[in-house]
C-alpha cells in the first residue's frame, strides 16, 4: 500500500511537470528606462518571499525530471563496516561535495566514465557503488588537487541513451579515505578506499569520560588510592576506540590539572556510581540551586578538599549551594538526606561544559538554528539522530564548496555539529569568489527544492553544479534569452547570470513560464563561485 501511494504521488508530480512544459513561454520584460546605462546591476525580487505567496511545488525539482525516464536498480549493497577496504570506480567532480544521504545526479558523457558506470553496475564486491571525490584547482600554482576524503554513492536509477551516454541518479552512502588510485585497462578511474569508522553519538558526562569502578563512599578517602590517569583507561572498560574523535576523553579534561586536582576530579566522577542513574535534569537543578559566583574558577570550589578534614563539609556545601560551613564534623552526614547528597556535582566540571560536547544537546541546538535561519526543510525529525542530522545540515547548507569539504572531513559528530552551529550563526554574506563583490545576504535565501536551499544538478554536457537559490541578488548581469529546455526547475526558463564586476559566470536567473506560478523569478548561484567567509 505504501509503494502504491508513492507511485501515485510520483504520477501526479509528473503530470504537473507535463502541464507546466505545455505552457507557452511568458517572460516578464524589464523596462530599460528604469536602469541607467552605466549600471550593469540586475535586480529581481520574488513576490513569494515578500507577500508570502508561493505556488511552486518544491518536490518537483528533487525528481530531476530533466534526466528523462530512468530505471531503478536492485540488489543494493548494505552498509559496510567501518574500516572495510574495497576497490570502486571513482568520479572526480569539481565544485561538488557529496555527503551521506544526499542525492547526486550525473549525466555521463565521457567514455572512460561511462566505462566506470558499467563496471559499477556489474561488480560483485560493491554492486552499484562508486566513489565520489572533490577536485579543485590550487589558487596558488593552478594545479589540480584531489581531496583524500570522499563519499561512496549508490546508483539508484540509470538510463542508457541512444548516443551512448548514461543518465544516473545516485545517493550518498558512507564516507571514506582514498588510499590509492589508478586507471584500469578500459581507462576508467579506480581507487582503493577505506570506509571511515563513524563514531556513535554520546551523552555526557557519564559516557564521555568512561565507566570507572564504584566508590563505596566519598568520605572513605579511596580517591587517594585510585590509579593514575592513562590512555588505556577507556580500553580497560570496553569503551576505547581510536577513531572515536568525538568522545571527550579523560585526558582532554585533565591534561591541565595538577595531580591533586586530578584525584579530586576522579573522586567527583566515581561518586555517582554509588547512586542510582540520574538524568541530565539533575545538573540543571544544581545550576539553579547553586549560589556560587559564575566568575569563580571550578578549581576554587574544590581546592579545600585537599586539606583533608574539610572534604565532607565542602562537598555538602556545594550540594546545597550554601557558603556556611558545618561547625561540627560529626553532624555533617546526619543533617542531610541521600536525595540532597545526589545533588553533589557528578564531575569536576559543571554540566554546561559537558553539554558543549553532548551530541544530542548539540543536535537540538543545530536543528533550532536551522529552523530559525533557513526554515526549510525541517530538521526536527533528526534531533534523535545526531549523526544523520550533521550530514543533512552539511549537505544543504548554502556555504562555499571549500567549507563543505571541511565539514565532510570532520570525523566527530559533536565537532561537526559545533562547526555547523557556528556557521549558521555567522553566515551572512554571499560574495563573488573572484572579485569579492557582495551578491546577496542570508535573508535573501529561497528554498525552491524539498531537499533544501542548496542542491546538485547536472547539465546536458555532464557538468554537475551545486547551486544555492536566492529570491534577490545584486551585481548580476543576465546574458541571453530565457531557455526552457533542460530546466532543473519545471515551469521555469533559465538565463546565464554573470558577475557585473569581473564577468565570471555565477549562475542563472530562472523565470516563470506560467502566469500563476510564483515566485515569478529567482536566482541559482553556484557554490563553487562563492567566496569562503567561514574563517
Amino acid at each position: 500500500m505504501e509503494e502504491d501511494r508513492i507511485l501515485e504521488r510520483e504520477r501526479y508530480q509528473m503530470e504537473q511537470i507535463r502541464q507546466l512544459e505545455s505552457e507557452e513561454l511568458q517572460v516578464e520584460e524589464v523596462d530599460e528606462e528604469e536602469s541607467s546605462d552605466d549600471e550593469l546591476t540586475y535586480r529581481t525580487s520574488a513576490g513569494a518571499s515578500a507577500s508570502g505567496e508561493f505556488t511552486y511545488d518544491t518536490s518537483l525539482a528533487a525528481l530531476h525530471s530533466y534526466l528523462g525516464d530512468v530505471e531503478d536498480t536492485h540488489n543494493r549493497l548494505a552498509f559496510l563496516d567501518g574500516g572495510a577496504v574495497l576497490n570502486v570506480p571513482l568520479f572526480y567532480l569539481e565544485g561538488v561535495v557529496l555527503f551521506p544521504e544526499a542525492t547526486l545526479p550525473l549525466r555521463v558523457v565521457q567514455p572512460n566514465f561511462i566505462a566506470a558506470v558499467e563496471k559499477a553496475l556489474r561488480q560483485v564486491d560493491a554492486p552499484y557503488t562508486i566513489g565520489v571525490i572533490r577536485v579543485h584547482r590550487d589558487p596558488i600554482n593552478g594545479r589540480i588537487k584531489l581531496a583524500t576524503t570522499g563519499t561512496t554513492a549508490e546508483i539508484r536509477q540509470y538510463r542508457h541513451l541512444e548516443d551512448g551516454s548514461v543518465n544516473v541518479v545516485t545517493r550518498g552512502q558512507q564516507r571514506f579515505r582514498l588510499r590509492r588510485r589508478w586507471m584500469d585497462v578500459e581507462g576508467s578511474p579506480c581507487g582503493e578506499i577505506q570506509i571511515i569508522n563513524e563514531d556513535l553519538p554520546l551523552r555526557t558526562p557519564r559516557e564521555a569520560v568512561g565507566r570507572l569502578p564504584p566508590l563505596s563512599i566519598l568520605r572513605s578517602g579511596v580517591h587517594n588510592q585510585m590509579p593514575p590517569i592513562n590512555g588505556s583507561r577507556a580500553d580497560q572498560y570496553g569503551l576505547g576506540n581510536e577513531n572515536d574523535s568525538d568522545a571527550m576523553s579523560e585526558e582532554s579534561f585533565e591534561s591541565e590539572l595538577s595531580p591533586t586536582e586530578r584525584r579530586l576530579h576522579q573522586s567527583a566522577l566515581v561518586s555517582c556510581d554509588m547512586l542510582d542513574d540520574s538524568t541530565s535534569s539533575d545538573d540543571e537543578n544544581i545550576e539553579q540551586q547553586s549560589h556560587i559566583q559564575p566568575a569563580r574558577s571550578p578549581f576554587d570550589n574544590f581546592r579545600s578538599f585537599s586539606t583533608g578534614k574539610n572534604r565532607e563539609a565542602v562537598g555538602v556545601r556545594l550540594a546545597l549551594g550554601k557558603r556556611s560551613m558545618p561547625t561540627h564534623k560529626n553532624d555533617t552526614w546526619k543533617k542531610y538526606s541521600l536525595n540532597q547528597f545526589r545533588e553533589v556535582p557528578r564531575a569536576f566540571w559543571p554540566s554546561w561544559v559537558y553539554q558543549m560536547y553532548d551530541s544530542y544537546s548539540l543536535a537540538q541546538r543545530a536543528a533550532g538554528r536551522w529552523k530559525q535561519i533557513v526554515r526549510a526543510p525541517s530538521m526536527d525529525s533528526y534531533v534523535t539522530k545526531p549523526d544523520l542530522l550533521s550530514f543533512h545540515i552539511a549537505s544543504k547548507m548554502p556555504v562555499s564548496v571549500s567549507t563543505r569539504q571541511e565539514l565532510l572531513e570532520i570525523d566527530g559528530i559533536s565537532y561537526r555539529l559545533r562547526r555547523e552551529i557556528e556557521l549558521l550563526e555567522s553566515f551572512d554574506c554571499i560574495r563573488c569568489k573572484t572579485c569579492e563583490l557582495l551578491i546577496a545576504r542570508r535573508t535573501d535565501m529561497l528554498v525552491m527544492s524539498s531537499e533544501g536551499p542548496l542542491g546538485a544538478y547536472v547539465n546536458p554536457h555532464g557538468f554537475v553544479h551545486e547551486i544555492m537559490t536566492l529570491f534577490k541578488a545584486n551585481g548580476l548581469a543576465v546574458i541571453g534569452n530565457p531557455v526552457k529546455e533542460y530546466s532543473w526547475f519545471p515551469g521555469y526558463a533559465w538565463s546565464i547570470a554573470e558577475c557585473a564586476s569581473c564577468e565570471t559566470q555565477l549562475g542563472w536567473l530562472f523565470t516563470a513560464t506560467k502566469k500563476k506560478l510564483k515566485p515569478r523569478s529567482f536566482w541559482g548561484i553556484r557554490s563553487s563561485q562563492v567566496a569562503d567567509e567561514s574563517h
